[in-house]
């Protein structure tokens, strides 16, 4: 990393069969704009990370980058984790589960700082031997509208050196960390229902974390500005 340069921030996209735009209705990858604004916010530099089938690339372009971010979207395909396919579970986005586990393992590999969103902590839990919910309820708002709920950061964590205090998060799922990936540990629970709502690594060589609520679809900016800090740091 060039110290004079604010930290390279990789985000991972979603790849959908057809977007429209203008006079355009094209395949795409895409990322809501919220997610690259927070990292320019807490002062990185954002570059989006669309899936890559060939072999050696996501190394390759974890390689380049500061620290990665693993976006929300769609549900992880229960065959990820040995599980059936519960009926309200949403269809498989196989290339992208793929793209971003091979993300993964190249950040925990390298220690390069990560942070997963939603789907992004719950793919973390995943890749390292964990299972999911599969349906839970209000967790989210009706279609395209987030929820807000409140979260309780476990003391003693690294979250909660990030967030000291419980908090009002935007949330939009309807699937959770059943049980823990090896040595991921939950760092924050809902105070309603329990629900985890942070993970993170302690055992790793870098900064891992993972929030299940959304971060880039409210202001407040300190998560992303401790992913942003580690990967100065490391630097």
């Amino acid at each position: 990393m060039d110290p004079s340069l604010p930290p390279l921030i990789g985000i991972s996209t979603y790849l959908e069969a057809s977007a429209h735009w203008g006079v355009w209705n094209l395949p795409a990858a895409l990322l809501p704009a919220g997610y690259h604004q927070l990292v320019q916010r807490s002062g990185g530099l954002a570059t989006m990370l669309p899936p890559d089938p060939a072999a050696g690339s996501a190394a390759a372009v974890v390689s380049r980058l500061d620290a990665v971010v693993i976006s929300g979207g769609p549900d992880v395909e229960p065959v990820r984790y040995g599980a059936d396919v519960d009926p309200r579970t949403g269809p498989p986005a196989r290339e992208r589960d793929a793209w971003e586990l091979a993300l993964i393992e190249a950040a925990l590999s390298s220690g390069v700082p990560l942070l997963g969103i939603c789907r992004g902590m719950q793919l973390l839990n995943v890749a390292l031997g964990g299972t999911l919910h599969q349906h839970l309820d209000a967790h989210a708002g009706p279609p395209g509208v987030f929820d807000q709920h409140e979260v309780k950061p476990v003391p003693g964590t690294l979250l909660n050196t990030v967030l000291p205090e419980p908090l009002s998060v935007p949330t939009f799922h309807h699937q959770s960390v059943d049980r823990l990936g090896e040595g991921l540990i939950a760092s924050a629970y809902a105070s309603d229902d329990g629900t985890v709502e942070a993970v993170e690594l302690p055992g790793a060589e870098g900064f891992v974390l993972g929030v299940q609520w959304h971060p880039e679809a409210g202001d407040d900016l300190r998560v992303m500005r401790a992913l942003v800090a580690a990967a100065a740091d490391r630097g």
